[in-house]
């Protein structure tokens, strides 16, 4: 194995140490932040695809690549396309998209599709340990590489377990992690069975090969260039080890002192002189923040004051970019050629320049026609409608400017980083009482300081509006309220507020918004919700209201939205509720490609694809009545 690439950094002893393990090595290897993992792991795979003798040599389809979020996916195979050589063709997929592969070998029939993420997990954990890896022609991986293991909490954890378990005499593997970034245990709920679960895959991977584990260690930083981006280095291997309370709270003392040096303040993120500087920025920029209540203010703030940035989302959420859709729409014929394809993508405004080459490659590999070098489009139309549509053919994350909280920043690296100023120990039991993980506080204000390249500031937080919840239940509709029960000052939008089984404008002109869409609708404008007329479509929800842009009508609310407004306003069962006549403070997220009925999009000619182009809103509403320009604000 030699260092000859010519745009990858060369690999110090240690990382030429995990490379060089035989492709039947059980290797565990601990990385602190910023050790360069993913170009170690892509250095890895391209070692065991293209070993010197060939019986050492592994195809790519006998790899097993896992990864937590489509995020991290993309960036692997990216960093596989640029740096791989011999490993292009090894594929990484998260932990969900795996299952689902796993459970159609095993369950042909089954309506996968519609099960929720840890039914999925379960019951492809059940199809391994019955042999679903063994069906038909498929092999079973002769090597497994998972990097983030330290997230390995509850049924994935269990999936993994049983996949090495069931393999154990044939499969190596290569695991990466860092106990002093584990900072998924909050969603285990019971503190005591969080605990169990921390660091417990690794209990069990030196429990099951107690001969022959290769543990090995990544030590040097690569991401931290300056002093200040360095500060909180060298705390993670007290981390790695820490469980006692007391302990953890004098850590994460330690690390706020560090981050609240006066040298690193920026001023309150409102300031006009913060802002410009935020504006006029160039280099990446990540503002952090310890839950999505802060990050949901602090977005709102940068819209109001015209800074471009895009607010990161959940993990598993990545909408389907909006150019399938006009893709599609834009030709009758069942199957699409190669070159057919590329005149059509240059035809559809986009604010980036495709990878045309990446685009089709990786389009053929989920609708492939019949004939050579052609795409199906009815398969690309159900793999769409059946969330398949693979990730690295999203849209490229382009944003300078990131508002995110501390978990969904995990992995991530930023020129400047902002931290949100964390509160004291003594704030933190005061807020969770019994319910305080220390440690997992400890751990999350680490990840959030090691994030930045050159420069790490902290900003005091917002002040934030009184959130409240239609339930205690997960799923629960967040809402502005005040210490009374009976105030409502604003909803929190989500995902699927923006109607999908009818396309955008269908009872005026549909094909007039899909364009008005595409030339005019960007993300970060501003929209408003307005009441359509005071009926409400059903004994448990609101009536209907339209999302304008710039007075034009783009889009209508589900019916999710609609009742879930009905739950927030019914304030108790003898009190009739109101209705806004207007929502206002929403942006616009994304344009995305969704899916509906292929007769409601011919109804509004749009074709038989029952695809279309749909915003997707972002924001906390604030309710305004049409006789009341001033905003209802708590």
């Amino acid at each position: 194995m030699t260092d000859a690439y010519l745009d990858s950094p060369p690999l110090t002893d240690e990382q030429r140490a995990v490379v060089a393990q035989p492709w039947d090595a059980r290797v565990l290897v601990t990385a602190g932040a910023g050790a360069g993992k993913t170009h170690t792991l892509v250095r890895r795979l391209d070692a065991l695809c293209g070993d010197e003798d060939p019986d050492q040599a592994l195809e790519a389809a006998e790899i097993l690549v896992l990864t937590f979020s489509r995020a991290a996916a993309r960036e692997l195979r990216e960093r596989i396309s640029r740096h791989g050589e011999r490993a292009r063709r090894v594929r990484a997929r998260t932990f969900d998209s795996w299952a689902y592969e796993v459970l159609l070998q095993a369950h042909p029939d089954g309506e996968w599709g519609s099960v929720g993420f840890d039914e999925r997990i379960a019951a492809a954990t059940r199809a391994v340990e019955k042999g679903a890896l063994e069906i038909g022609d498929t092999v079973p991986p002769a090597h497994v590489v998972i990097d983030e293991v330290q997230d390995l909490l509850g049924g994935r954890r269990e999936l993994v377990e049983a996949l090495l378990d069931r393999y154990q005499d044939r499969c190596g593997f290569t695991v990466v992690g860092d106990a002093a970034q584990s900072v998924y245990g909050f969603q285990i709920a019971d503190l005591d069975e969080r605990a169990d679960e921390t660091g417990r895959f690794f209990d069990w991977l030196r429990c099951s090969y107690p001969d022959d584990l290769v543990e090995l260690r990544l030590t040097r930083n690569f991401r931290a260039i300056t002093a200040e981006a360095r500060v909180a280095l060298a705390h993670g291997p007290r981390l790695q080890r820490i469980a006692d309370p007391d302990a953890a709270g004098a850590l994460y003392d330690e690390l706020r002192d560090l981050l609240l040096d006066p040298a690193n303040g920026t001023g309150d993120l409102g300031d006009e002189f913060t802002l410009d500087g935020l504006r006029d920025l160039s280099d990446t920029c990540a503002v952090l923040t310890r839950d999505n209540r802060q990050a949901l203010v602090v977005s709102g703030l940068l819209h109001a004051h015209g800074v471009e940035h895009r607010l990161r989302r959940p993990l598993e959420d990545r909408p389907v970019p909006y150019w399938v859709a006009e893709l599609l729409r834009r030709t009758e014929a069942t199957g699409l050629a190669e070159d057919r394809f590329r005149a059509l993508l240059t035809e559809i405004p986009l604010p980036f320049e495709p990878n045309t080459d990446a685009l089709w490659t990786v389009l053929r590999r989920i609708a492939r026609g019949a004939g050579r070098g052609v795409l199906d489009l009815d398969r690309l139309r159900r793999a769409v409608a059946d969330g398949r549509f693979p990730d690295e053919a999203a849209d490229p994350d382009a944003a300078r400017i990131v508002v995110s909280t501390v978990h969904r920043a995990k992995g991530l690296e930023f020129d400047r980083v902002i931290v949100l100023s964390p509160p004291t120990v003594a704030e933190l039991h005061k807020r969770h009482k019994d319910d305080l993980d220390l440690p997992s506080e400890a751990r999350a204000l680490y990840v959030a300081m090691t994030r930045a390249r050159h420069d790490l500031y902290h900003a005091p937080a917002p002040e934030l509006p009184h959130f409240r919840s239609t339930g205690h239940q997960k799923g629960g509709r967040r809402f502005v309220g005040s210490w009374r029960s009976y105030d409502r000052f604003g909803i929190v939008t989500e995902a699927g507020d923006v109607c999908r089984d009818d396309p955008p404008g269908h009872e005026t002109d549909a094909l007039a918004t899909q364009t008005y869409l595409l030339e005019r609708v960007r993300p970060g404008q501003k929209v408003v919700l307005r009441r359509r007329h005071d009926v409400p479509l059903g004994e448990t929800q609101s009536p209907p209201y339209v999302l304008l842009h710039e007075g034009r009508e783009i889009g209508e609310t589900s019916r999710a939205f609609r009742e879930d407004l009905f739950r927030v306003q019914k304030v108790s069962r003898t009190w009739d509720p109101w209705w806004p006549d207007e929502i206002h403070d929403l942006w616009i997220d994304t344009l995305e490609t969704v899916t509906g009925s292929t007769a409601a999009g011919a109804n509004a000619g749009l074709g038989d694809r029952g695809l279309w182009i749909a915003p997707r809103i972002t924001g906390i509403g604030r309710y305004r009545r049409a006789d009341d320009n001033e905003e209802k604000s708590a």
